[in-house]
């Protein structure tokens, strides 16, 4: 007997507002502790406290591994409000750019940080600029890059600010694949094998390290069958997808962009980006590899775009976890997890074997990516067995490797016309 399956349909784009999210207990803790063992962090933790502007002053110096850089400087800062302890520090991100005052000649040392200030902070300590991101938006940048990976109040607590730092310690260098732990490391400040002690070199990721740096690289993607509900901001259907380049090439279904002749992506952050050109796509396959803008819709371009890395299928085993990220009902990015249960499950609709997993997806999660846990996507969630208990359908990664992607490509008009001349033809 045929099995029946369906391909996730493309849900209604649903809006929804995020609620800040209040620091877990422990978390704090936890953060203050590995970035004690880091050097990064010395002396009573205090994680309840409010985190003043000198105190994120010296931990920022400490997490540049510019300690050294900081004692030798000598910039001149207008401040008369800046405690001992923190002089060369403050001294240090002044002069760097990093954090300036709250007036001409006050630094508010003891003056809580906010999550704006010290976003910013961290933005400039990796390179960016003011090209890139401006003060008022620094939080949105750091969700986009990947920096934070969570919504925090308008101030940090000394907790909280132990726990972004953590969470930044991968952020890479404007222009580098050097993450600040490496060059933590390389500065001195901590060891390599603090680092290896404390697993965070560790290949394998676990789900929430997962979703904590990966996220950044999966879309929420709107497509419009007609320029009228483009411009009405009016989608038709949504689907997922998720960049594959730091300049915008991205990955999503076939089916999610067919009979479209516009798109629009959703980061994390919120921000939205237009679908540009298609270079490749394979109805039979069911996927299709896209160029997105790097300037968004409201004219901001961005240095780059987080993505991920690609692995083939034939690095995949029945029994390997796997994990999925997707916009499911449009509601925004979730992720789940599961297990391979086929590597090359044949399905009747696909012309090439799908790859089959436990890892939940819904309709609007076509396109998302399945991730194995070293953070490669290795194929593209698409479909379920209808009648079946935890039986998901990706398609394998694998065209995408093998594809010639420096091509011009073609608009999603040009490709729906192209499409409909063929079935207009073919009939």
């Amino acid at each position: 007997m045929k099995k029946h399956f369906f391909a996730l349909a493309l849900a209604v784009l649903l809006l929804i507002c995020a609620v800040p999210a209040q620091a877990l207990t422990g978390e704090g803790t936890r953060a203050a502790q590995t970035l004690s063992a880091l050097n990064v962090v010395r002396g009573a933790y205090n994680v309840n406290d409010p985190a003043t502007r000198a105190q994120a002053a010296v931990l920022l110096v400490r997490l540049a591994g510019a300690e050294k850089s900081a004692a030798a400087d000598r910039t001149h800062t207008p401040f008369q409000d800046v405690p001992a302890y923190a002089v060369q520090s403050v001294r240090y991100v002044y002069g760097q750019g990093w954090l300036g005052g709250v007036t001409g000649n006050t630094f508010g040392a003891s003056q809580a940080i906010t999550t704006r200030s010290y976003c910013a902070a961290l933005m400039r300590m990796l390179g960016y600029t003011g090209s890139d991101f401006s003060y008022e938006n620094s939080i949105a940048f750091a969700r986009h890059m990947a920096v934070i990976s969570r919504n925090y109040g308008d101030t940090l607590t000394r907790g909280d600010l132990f726990e972004l730092t953590v969470g930044a310690l991968y952020a890479a260098y404007k222009n580098s694949d050097g993450t600040i732990l490496d060059r933590l490391i390389a500065s001195g400040t901590a060891s390599a094998a603090t680092a290896d002690t404390l697993s965070l070199y560790n290949q394998a990721l676990t789900v929430r390290q997962a979703a904590d740096r990966l996220t950044a690289a999966v879309f929420q993607l709107s497509m419009y069958a007609e320029a009228k509900g483009y411009n009405l901001d009016e989608p038709d259907s949504t689907a997922s997808g998720f960049f594959i380049s730091g300049d915008g090439l991205a990955v999503t279904n076939y089916h999610a962009i067919r009979g479209c002749s516009a798109g629009i992506v959703t980061l994390i952050s919120g921000e939205q980006y237009p679908v540009e050109k298609v270079l490749y796509y394979d109805e039979g396959i069911d996927i299709a590899v896209l160029r997105i803008g790097t300037k968004s819709i409201t004219g901001v371009k961005t240095p780059s775009f987080v993505h991920l890395e690609m692995a083939a299928r034939d690095t995949l085993r029945v029994g390997d976890e796997v994990y999925t990220i997707g916009s499911p009902l449009g509601l925004g990015l979730a992720i789940s997890t599961g297990i391979i249960s086929d590597v090359s499950r044949v399905v009747s609709s696909y012309d090439a074997p799908c790859i089959m997993s436990t890892a939940d997806i819904s309709q609007g999660s076509s396109g998302g990516a399945l991730l194995n846990v070293y953070g490669q996507v290795v194929g593209v969630t698409s479909g379920a067995f209808v009648f079946g208990n935890n039986m998901y359908l990706a398609v394998a990664i694998d065209p995408v490797l093998a594809a010639d992607l420096t091509v011009e490509g073609q608009t999603l008009d040009q490709v729906k016309q192209f499409e409909a001349s063929q079935t207009k033809n073919a009939a």
